[in-house]
């Protein structure tokens, strides 16, 4: 079986190529050889490479640069899977694709399930969501899964940059009035080889239905819990001369974005776990082994 992964210079798409390597041939692209930005170039690549499976990890995901960025951040969010879906149909692929809490507008008290209707606040909510509708309405076999507070041992995100900071300074204010699953690239990935691997014998079956979603860790909590939890294990696990002893909860309105976010990002896994016989692992646990990895890799 080929499978045709985008974005493998990511965080996401770097777990991917690993968790994906079970299943088969992967043939994984970075932006110069598949870029969503570029529809034609996308064409050409799935006709190329012919795979039976398209895993669509790339995507436009600088939040705040989305709001002057808005026609850049629907091509690749929005217009992009739309062609990618197109050209899987036409090729008979299933693909799987990545979307964001962001499509919701967090005004909702408990965690949002799948079919809540959505309500995107910010530019990259709105190419994310596009880019849903498009894919559902190409006709293709699809599995698009919804998922939050991504982070990983690689790249730009929150757990790197906390444990930067800490290691810089004594105090930190981190935002405590918005609750989410921060959730590890690395689930993310095995997640999706489990869900793969169930799709691909439902499909040849006859027993396949495309479906949307939730994959977050379990559990909850505030970027200020997620920046303290973050301190607390890298202090216990890694020996780290962190400066940092005191994290301050701040209110979103003290740290002003350019882009609004949600304040309600949890995102309830029922609907995964019970079709796909998971139980998702707590977002500390995720995040001790997380920095378990970050610290091994630094001794070795």
């Amino acid at each position: 079986m080929k499978m045709l992964l985008t974005g493998c210079n990511g965080q996401v798409g770097w777990e991917l190529a690993r968790a994906l390597l079970p299943l088969g041939e992967i043939i994984a692209v970075n932006r110069t050889q598949a870029d969503l930005a570029d529809l034609d170039s996308l064409r050409q690549a799935v006709q190329k490479y012919n795979a039976d499976v398209i895993v669509n990890a790339a995507a436009y995901t600088a939040v705040d640069k989305a709001e002057t960025e808005k026609d850049l951040a629907f091509l690749i969010n929005a217009e992009a899977p739309g062609v990618l879906a197109e050209a899987a149909k036409k090729t008979g692929a299933l693909l799987i694709h990545y979307s964001t809490d962001y499509v919701f507008d967090g005004t909702k008290t408990s965690a949002y399930a799948e079919d809540d209707v959505p309500n995107p606040v910010n530019i990259y909510g709105q190419s994310k969501l596009a880019g849903e509708q498009a894919i559902q309405a190409s006709g293709v076999d699809y599995m698009i899964l919804r998922t939050s507070w991504v982070y990983a041992a690689r790249g730009h995100n929150f757990l790197k940059s906390i444990l930067r900071l800490a290691a810089e300074r004594e105090e930190l204010n981190i935002v405590a009035d918005q609750i989410g699953s921060p959730t590890w690239a690395r689930l993310i990935a095995e997640t999706t080889a489990h869900i793969l691997r169930q799709s691909l014998l439902e499909r040849r079956e006859g027993g396949f239905n495309s479906g949307l979603y939730h994959l977050t860790s379990a559990g909850e909590t505030s970027w200020h819990g997620f920046a303290r939890m973050i301190v607390d294990v890298a202090q216990q696990q890694q020996n780290q001369a962190l400066k940092n002893h005191t994290i301050n909860p701040i209110a979103t309105a003290a740290y002003p974005l350019p882009a609004k976010r949600p304040a309600n990002s949890r995102l309830a896994t029922g609907r995964l776990e019970q079709h796909f016989g998971l139980t998702m692992p707590a977002w500390d646990q995720a995040l001790t082994l997380c920095i378990k990895d970050i610290a091994d890799s630094v001794h070795h």
